[in-house]
């Protein structure tokens, strides 16, 4: 990776904005800058897509709002190129969810772009350093709704497994069953029961855990740990 303090070689950027002033304006800030160059620009996606694969930039600096293509979307296909490029985020909303997204998908920094020019100078080689760089300015809300987000999350699967807790040990062993994908008449031999006692706790099944198919019940047990805490408790009764 080349250092930003080799003046040898400059930066190399690509600007993508459909805002075609706003874009000549960047343009010229940044090749003011003795150790940044813009190699090309372009105000749509998919057009700058090609030009990616065409120029190879070090960094490329993109609005989020844009038609036809929006900036998430953007970024996953630019990340998909295989190449070394990395995407510094611009757009004139401070949105905690959208920074949140852009970062999750792998802009590498946020800028907005009612900032000063010089921070997005200083992100342009943060980010070239290898740095993840977020102006301060943004990092609270940045970071405090990532902390909601995790919580929020951890209250759903709380919620969940409260949901499962609820299950008798019969009910259990049915659910069991019913996600290595068995039916109910398989259900009922491996468990000497009837087919209709199966279907009985099939329906109480559905109702404590707020689904309306086996389907759906399978898929909620899956996704809420239910086969792997099933494991843990086989294990530690053998």
């Amino acid at each position: 990776m080349r250092s930003c303090s080799d003046f040898n070689t400059k930066i190399r950027v690509l600007l993508i904005d459909d805002n075609y002033n706003h874009l000549m304006g960047i343009r010229e800030l940044i090749n003011l800058e003795n150790d940044i160059d813009v190699v090309a620009a372009a105000t749509n996606a998919n057009i700058a897509l090609n030009l990616i694969k065409k120029y190879q930039p070090d960094i490329v600096v993109m609005d989020m709002n844009m038609p036809e293509k929006d900036g998430l979307t953007a970024i996953q296909e630019i990340e998909s190129l295989d190449s070394n490029v990395k995407v510094i985020a611009l757009t004139a909303y401070d949105d905690a969810d959208l920074i949140f997204r852009a970062m999750k998908v792998g802009a590498k920094s946020y800028i907005l772009k009612t900032m000063a020019s010089s921070q997005l100078m200083n992100a342009i080689r943060e980010v070239m350093q290898g740095k993840i760089c977020l102006p301060q300015g943004l990092t609270t809300g940045f970071f405090e709704y990532f902390q909601n987000s995790f919580k929020q999350k951890e209250k759903a699967q709380n919620a969940a497994g409260s949901l499962l807790a609820d299950l008798t040990s019969r009910e259990e062993e049915v659910l069991d069953l019913l996600t290595q994908g068995h039916n109910y008449k398989d259900v009922a031999n491996i468990l000497f029961i009837s087919e209709t006692t199966v279907k009985t706790h099939v329906n109480n099944i559905f109702q404590k855990l707020q689904v309306n198919d086996r389907t759906q019940a399978v898929l909620y047990a899956l996704n809420n740990g239910f086969v792997s805490k099933r494991k843990q408790r086989t294990t530690t009764v053998a």
